[in-house]
């Protein structure tokens, strides 16, 4: 009953931060709810005693992923960051709307078509172990997450790369 009731209160707090992070008008504020977002997923990740992964999620995205983004905003001068305000258009709304629940839709179709939800039923009673996770997270097999990895690495760079070039002054 007790991890029933800290579930729920992380998922208030994971998905109230992350609609504030989308919703606000202020960098900086959005950054604060982003780490809040990362630090509720490494508690989902404690809760489940997956202890490595919450550690890992907090050293990793929460401080470093969030530190970076941090420190690309203040790179940014304010003058920038003023500029970047952009008013939504009804049309714009419209449109996105449609493509959301165009996904949605594909989502749902992609579920009923493969029989998901009775599938994850007989799944879920079965218990994965640690080191099944630790081999799928750095094997490079078919079903590994090396090479993805390394991908989210190269585009972090990418990003620094970015923050530097557009804080420089011409």
């Amino acid at each position: 009953m007790a991890n029933l009731i800290m579930f729920a209160i992380l998922a208030v707090v994971i998905l109230g931060s992350a609609i504030i992070c989308v919703t606000t008008k202020r960098i900086m504020r959005a950054a604060t709810f982003l780490l809040f977002v990362l630090f509720g997923v490494a508690g989902l990740y404690f809760l489940l005693d997956y202890t490595y992964l919450g550690a890992a999620q907090i050293s990793v995205y929460a401080g470093g992923v969030t530190m970076i983004y941090i420190f690309a905003i203040q790179l940014v001068s304010k003058r920038t960051l003023q500029g970047l305000v952009e008013h939504a258009k009804g049309s714009r709304v419209v449109l996105g709307s449609l493509v959301t629940l165009a996904g949605f839709a594909t989502v749902v179709g992609v579920f009923m078509k493969n029989h998901f939800v009775n599938n994850f039923a007989q799944v879920a009673d079965k218990e994965v172990g640690m080191d099944v996770i630790g081999k799928a997270l750095v094997g490079a097999d078919k079903y590994g997450y090396v090479l993805p990895f390394e991908f989210i690495s190269v585009f972090l760079l990418a990003c620094i790369i970015g923050g530097i070039l557009i804080s420089r002054k011409e």
